[in-house]
């Protein structure tokens, strides 16, 4: 069996695949890639199987050497790649595409100019021991294969379906990124002007940012219909993408390992393809919601 030795694992890099869905009723999110498009996309390009896991890497900053044939893909933020051969010579490779490894290869991710998360697919999927079902690492129950460190071994399975499929990946688009939020269920905890609050005007992720959600902030807060002031709501089931509004008016939008329940009132759900954006924005991004 083929495996990869982790060379360099800067910024913190974890195993995921599409997650652990159904145990909500246990106290456990469902985890999964963040972006969970660039991480499906990682997967066509080598011909894995959707539920083959891969390995996202925050902010790039991972290499790893090849103790076999691979085949692999780089996708998410667009991070510069290159493969060091074993007589240390050097050749170019580029994120998107298809990248043939040698044994003793070394694959090297650098940092992304935009974007927060990088996704590296390997030709049969990672082979770590899945826990409920998983491959994915949960950093809120601290469930699943743990975060990789340099020299762990990696193995190779055998998650591969087919022929890569080479995809075409549209350009990023200019100016600020855009979320669309579907209303509800809370939307009615709010003062009549919430929809204008937060699609007019621009929002910033604050340095609270992780796999479990992003903070944000703006000049102006949601503020709370007048008979709703001073209320506390009851626990509740949240779901990825929830926007969960907490007194101080600034929503906290749930990504993959958020919590199964929460206390405060959820204005709107980001839609699935605006959560993968919203997984690619860095503390400090700016971003506007648009309710649909």
């Amino acid at each position: 069996m083929s495996s990869v030795t982790v060379v360099a694992a800067d910024l913190g890099v974890s195993v995921q695949d599409t997650g652990r869905p159904g145990f909500s009723d246990l106290g456990l999110g469902a985890a999964g890639a963040a972006d969970r498009a660039s991480a499906a996309l990682a997967n066509r390009l080598v011909g894995n199987t959707v539920r083959a896991a891969v390995l996202e890497a925050v902010l790039g900053s991972v290499a790893l050497r090849a103790d076999g044939h691979l085949l692999v893909a780089v996708t998410g933020a667009a991070a510069p790649v290159a493969v060091e051969r074993a007589d240390g010579r050097v050749r170019g490779a580029a994120p998107f595409a298809v990248v043939g490894l040698e044994p003793g290869d070394v694959l090297r991710v650098g940092v992304p100019a935009t974007g927060l998360r990088t996704y590296v697919a390997v030709r049969g999927g990672v082979d770590v021991a899945p826990v409920l079902g998983s491959r994915s690492w949960d950093s809120l129950a601290r469930l699943g294969p743990p975060p990789l460190r340099v020299g762990d071994v990696v193995p190779v399975g055998r998650d591969a379906d087919g022929w890569p499929v080479v995809d075409a990946v549209a350009p990023p688009v200019p100016g600020p990124v855009v979320l669309d939020v579907l209303p509800g269920p809370r939307d009615d905890w709010f003062a009549p002007d919430w929809r204008s609050t937060l699609s007019g005007q621009e929002w910033t992720v604050t340095q609270d940012a992780d796999r479990i959600g992003v903070r944000t902030s703006a000049g102006r807060p949601l503020r709370r219909a007048d008979e709703r002031v001073g209320s506390e709501l009851a626990s509740e089931g949240v779901e990825t993408g929830s926007l969960q509004v907490p007194p101080d008016g600034f929503p906290v939008l749930f990504l993959a390992d958020h919590p199964v329940t929460g206390g405060y009132p959820v204005v709107g759900v980001v839609t699935p393809a605006a959560v993968d954006r919203a997984a690619q924005l860095r503390p400090g991004d700016r971003f506007r919601f648009r309710v649909v």
